[in-house]
């Protein structure tokens, strides 16, 4: 008798097959491209915005095609006490020392809450919770108090070192490195005689690096656009930030620049996007090396 054989199955086509299918192909850059330049219209309209003039911007709010009035915008800073070059150094100043603060002592403390074992570990860090949930507005008032009495009211100081204490950072390190450090490692540079601060410059922070640049980035954004405290803490022209200058570009009542506030606007961004250029490669290093740990 004549064994009976089962059908053969079907293969369904795999994930790769699909990938190279052209349509497939074509139809995800499409989906892509579309996404791209959803992402840098609103910054082609304030390149755009930055050119025209006021009586352009009221007359047609959207434009595609740059004017002729850059030069026009740019006069208008002179008369106005905004001074670009001044403005671009108190806020890389302030900006660049609070990210370094913040990001090195935050990973600082979360190594510290992670490779040691201490009675009040637990309890410290969840007061560090407790503080991320205050509001900053809630401490502005008395923070502004203990500036004026100290007479450190025009004191970029003021502006960096308080981003010391960064409790939301401080948690982001701590849940990184419970997934990305090895004891083992800590363990072995102990054993050979090397010192604590030591262990953890040479061989935990190179671990970090793409948590820090994901947070450097965060870090950098905000105090580059930080506006409240800067507003209320620096009263003189030679210590003002780009926010605080272009917010004042705005002050006059009888007539508003628009072109010279979007001009302002697109050179208080453009940092920000170099800056997120140079440390995209990091993040993305964090994000594979995530992906293939899981």
């Amino acid at each position: 008798m004549a064994e009976v054989t089962a059908p053969a199955k079907v293969k369904k086509p795999s994930a790769i097959n699909k990938r190279k299918n052209p349509i497939y192909m074509a139809f995800i850059y499409v989906i892509c491209i579309f996404l791209l330049i959803i992402c840098l219209f609103p910054f082609w309209l304030l390149l755009v915005n930055a050119t025209r003039s006021s009586i352009e911007i009221q007359t047609h709010a959207v434009a595609l095609i740059p004017s002729k009035y850059l030069q026009n915008n740019m006069n208008v800073f002179k008369g106005k006490d905004f001074n670009v070059l001044v403005g671009f150094k108190n806020s890389l100043i302030i900006s660049a020392s609070a990210t370094i603060l913040a990001v090195y002592f935050s990973s600082l403390t979360a190594y510290a809450l992670t490779a040691y074992e201490w009675k009040l570990r637990d309890g410290f860090f969840g007061f560090i919770m407790g503080v991320m949930m205050i509001p900053g507005q809630v401490t502005a008032i008395g923070f502004y108090q203990m500036c004026y009495k100290l007479h450190l009211t025009n004191n970029q100081l003021m502006l960096i070192l308080p981003s010391i204490a960064a409790p939301m950072m401080v948690f982001f390190m701590r849940q990184y490195l419970q997934a990305s450090l090895s004891m083992e490692i800590v363990e072995s540079a102990r054993v050979d005689g090397a010192g604590e601060f030591y262990t953890f410059n040479m061989i935990v922070l190179p671990i970090m690096k793409p948590a820090m640049a994901t947070q450097a980035i965060f870090s950098f954004v905000g105090a580059w656009n930080n506006l409240f405290t800067p507003m209320i803490l620096l009263t003189k022209n030679e210590y003002k930030t780009m926010p605080v200058m272009v917010s004042l570009l705005k002050g006059d009542i009888y007539r508003t620049e628009y072109g010279a506030i979007y001009l302002g606007l697109f050179l208080t961004v453009l940092p920000l996007i170099i800056i997120y250029l140079l440390l995209a490669r990091y993040i993305v290093a964090g994000v594979a090396l995530g992906a293939v740990k899981g």
